[in-house]
């Protein structure tokens, strides 16, 4: 067994017994549906702020726009003004199809060596990685979106439209939700790349992985709690909008396996900000994707740069004409 997987998959299942034992066991209620949740909403409120701000605030002393295609030129050269923008509208919407559809990861490549006797290394189109990133991604946004019923009163119309589409196929009662299935379906997906593909598991550390149990882990709960061992609809949003209004109060009749789900959620949400799952902020502010490759057009200054006395190339003429003349190079003026 590799130690890698192995000690995430034993620290989550930790975590579990601590919250559902610390329930059941020992009426610890107000620890894990009260100061839990509290601090972790404090430190990735706060994580977050400090990470971006530290992002924000950094030097950008060269352009460095990640580009793959043809950069603006000679007017008989056709550019690629998306993947390689220079103006704040096609980095705006290079920006959009990043976020929003993984344009990058759309054409990722993997390298391999032909199985036969030409034994030639070849390159392959890897959509598989791209779908299931987009798979648990949305599904991911929409059970979040969906869980806002237990945060606001009156539900909004557009979060039960979704909850509605969400579960349009209606198999038994209740009802499957599809974002569920897909969401466990594309995170199994995710860590079964990383164990089994030799390449990828051995540039994964340990805090790759413990992410990916703890969805697991807050995915097997929620729908174990839904479909399974139930749990009372009304007492849970009683207290979820005790919590919201500062007024916490601990519901009758709610197991120990609802607090392991909170805590487990508590967990990922303080987790977040010191792991790399913080690319939710950081891809808005980073320079290799929000910058236009303009280079050749215009002087890029670093905007934190103190005044700097440049020496421009007119000064420059003028302190080594003569010394230009005498060795043969051009000069924009003879005297």
């Amino acid at each position: 067994m590799n130690q890698k997987y192995m000690l995430p998959l034993i620290g989550v299942f930790l975590l579990f017994l601590l919250a559902y034992a610390g329930v059941e066991g020992a009426n610890m209620q107000w620890a894990f549906g009260i100061i839990f949740p509290y601090l972790a909403v404090i430190l990735f409120i706060g994580g977050f702020i400090y990470r971006v701000y530290g992002w924000a605030s950094s030097a950008v002393p060269f352009r460095i726009p990640t580009t793959c295609g043809q950069q603006k030129s000679l007017p008989w050269i056709k550019q690629n003004c998306i993947d390689n923008p220079d103006t704040a509208s096609g980095v705006f919407v290079r920006m959009v199809l990043e976020i929003f559809l993984f344009r990058s990861l759309f054409r990722n490549t993997k390298a391999g060596f032909a199985r036969d006797e030409t034994n030639r290394l070849s390159f392959s189109w890897e959509i598989f990685l791209w779908v299931g990133a987009l798979a648990f991604h949305y599904s991911f946004l929409v059970v979040l979106l969906r869980h806002l019923r237990f945060f606001l009163t009156p539900v909004p119309a557009c979060v039960r439209f979704l909850e509605y589409l969400d579960g349009i196929i209606q198999i038994g009662l209740p009802g499957i939700f599809l974002s569920g299935i897909v969401l466990i379906a594309a995170v199994l997906f995710l860590l079964a790349r990383r164990i089994f593909d030799g390449k990828v598991s051995y540039i994964s550390l340990a805090s790759d992985y413990f992410p990916l149990f703890l969805i697991i882990g807050i995915a097997a709960t929620g729908i174990s709690m839904r479909y399974f061992t139930k749990v009372d609809i009304v007492s849970v949003k009683e207290f979820i909008m005790s919590l919201v209004t500062f007024h916490p109060s601990i519901p009758e009749g709610v197991g120990g396996l609802f607090y392991a789900h909170l805590f487990m959620v508590s967990v990922l949400f303080a987790y977040l900000p010191i792991s790399k799952l913080m690319h939710i902020g950081g891809i808005f502010l980073s320079p290799t994707r929000n910058m236009a490759n303009n280079t050749r057009a215009k002087r890029h200054i670093n905007p934190w740069n103190y005044n700097v006395k440049t020496h421009t190339y007119e000064e420059y003429e003028n302190h080594f004409r003569d010394k230009m003349i005498e060795a043969g190079l051009p000069v924009d003026k003879k005297e």
